[in-house]
């Protein structure tokens, strides 16, 4: 299958699931019929050609594997009869038109995919699999779990939704504010997920961020007013410029160290711009704050030129709105750079007595990593080097492994 094709089928996939649930409720059964359907265009479409109105073509056959679906649940007679009568207004051409091509179901979808009954991984499987368009063998195989364990997955939190009583409505202002925070977070899961993977022999998995970034980009297309979609845009976009110059062949290659002339400009371009456009606002988000911090990396020349105070207020600032443990460990390395690394320990050493970032699973791995390079560079390579080992024994990541070890071995 082509880029293009893949790129137009999974632009596709939300309106042709919005349409099918309009028509006839069912979450569940209708998100397994336009995967059908994808599943049909892709084998179809890179041979035969792409349709005049490929969304039209999705929706035809989204609707005849639709009726097929219902007819088999011989439980439940009152869909079947529902499906008998679709099918046979769907013989009249005058039924067969596609909804408007303005109607953009994308934020309704995100909405139900995000809905509070489901827990954060079944939302991040359940978007990829309905909003992103990507099959379960290929979410699977992004969190390096089984097919048929995520397929499971999937399948539970369909069925918790049909329990829950979710609804696909357009939502009102009131359930949009309150449910856009689970939305983003998700996205912001996903785009994590693939800028470092948890498991696996590389550092990243690219089909993730791009997709992170696509659905984002839907989001802010769909709230071009909403400063956090837009600082979450901006932040991906700017931290994904840095892709390229993560890794040497096989190796992590650190920020300080990266070749920042294989940083993409466009991104950073367009990222800083999105950035630039709403911090005049003065309606300051977590998200914002975070594409803020990487703009002031991206505006370096160079790891030296870096404005490492400036870092470490807007971390500080970021504590206060969102006092995580990963925002602190990262507050921690803003202060060692701005400020020295006997200042970093100290804050380290601090925040570790009042809030144990050396116990919180966010934060096990890389507290250890931390500490290690500041014990480093107050010199002392024994406790470092027993750190990074202690680091690389905490992920599953096997470039993240080979570089913590390699830190290790070389200053011992």
């Amino acid at each position: 299958m082509t880029h293009a094709v893949e790129h137009l089928l999974r632009a596709e996939a939300p309106q042709v699931l919005g349409a099918l649930v309009r028509r006839f409720g069912h979450f569940d059964i209708a998100e397994d019929a336009v995967q059908e359907a994808l599943l049909v265009a892709s084998r179809a479409w890179p041979t035969d050609g792409v349709p005049e109105h490929p969304r039209s073509w999705l929706i035809r056959i989204g609707y005849r594997r639709m009726v097929d679906l219902l007819r088999a649940d011989q439980a439940r007679r009152r869909r079947e009869q529902h499906a008998g009568m679709t099918e046979l207004a769907m013989r009249d051409p005058a039924r067969r038109a596609h909804p408007p091509l303005e109607t953009d179901d994308s934020l309704t979808l995100l909405l139900l995919c995000c809905h509070p009954a489901l827990s954060a991984t079944s939302q991040v499987a359940l978007t990829l699999r309905a909003v992103g368009g990507l099959t379960t063998a290929e979410i699977a195989h992004a969190y390096g779990t089984a097919e048929n364990t995520m397929g499971a997955r999937i399948s539970r939190a369909k069925q918790q939704l049909a329990r829950a009583g979710a609804r696909f409505t357009p939502p009102t202002d009131a359930d949009r504010d309150s449910r856009m925070n689970a939305v983003m977070q998700v996205l912001y899961l996903i785009f994590n997920e693939g800028y470092t993977a948890s498991t696996g022999d590389t550092l990243a998995r690219v089909d993730l961020t791009r997709e992170a970034i696509r659905l984002t980009r839907m989001l802010h297309d769909s709230l071009p007013d909403d400063a956090e979609a837009t600082g979450l845009l901006a932040l991906m976009l700017l931290t994904e410029s840095r892709r390229a110059a993560r890794t040497r062949g096989d190796e992590l290659v650190p920020l300080d160290e990266q070749d920042r002339t294989q940083w993409d400009a466009e991104l950073i371009r367009e990222g800083t711009g999105l950035i630039d456009g709403v911090w005049r606002r003065r309606e300051v988000g977590t998200y914002q704050l975070q594409a803020a911090i990487a703009a002031v990396h991206a505006a370096a020349a160079s790891p030296g030129r870096t404005d490492w105070p400036q870092i470490a207020a807007l971390y500080l600032g970021l504590e206060q709105l969102s006092p995580t443990a990963p925002v602190r460990l990262s507050r921690v390395v803003a202060v060692a750079h701005a400020y020295g690394p006997a200042r970093g320990l100290a804050l380290l050493d601090d925040l570790n007595r009042s809030h144990h970032l050396d116990e919180e699973p966010l934060t096990r791995q890389r507290e250890r990593a931390v500490r290690a390079h500041l014990l480093e560079l107050t010199g002392d390579p024994t406790g470092a080097a027993e750190r990074y080992r202690e680091a690389a024994a905490l992920t599953r990541n096997q470039v993240e492994q080979r570089y913590l070890l390699g830190r290790a071995g070389r200053i011992e």
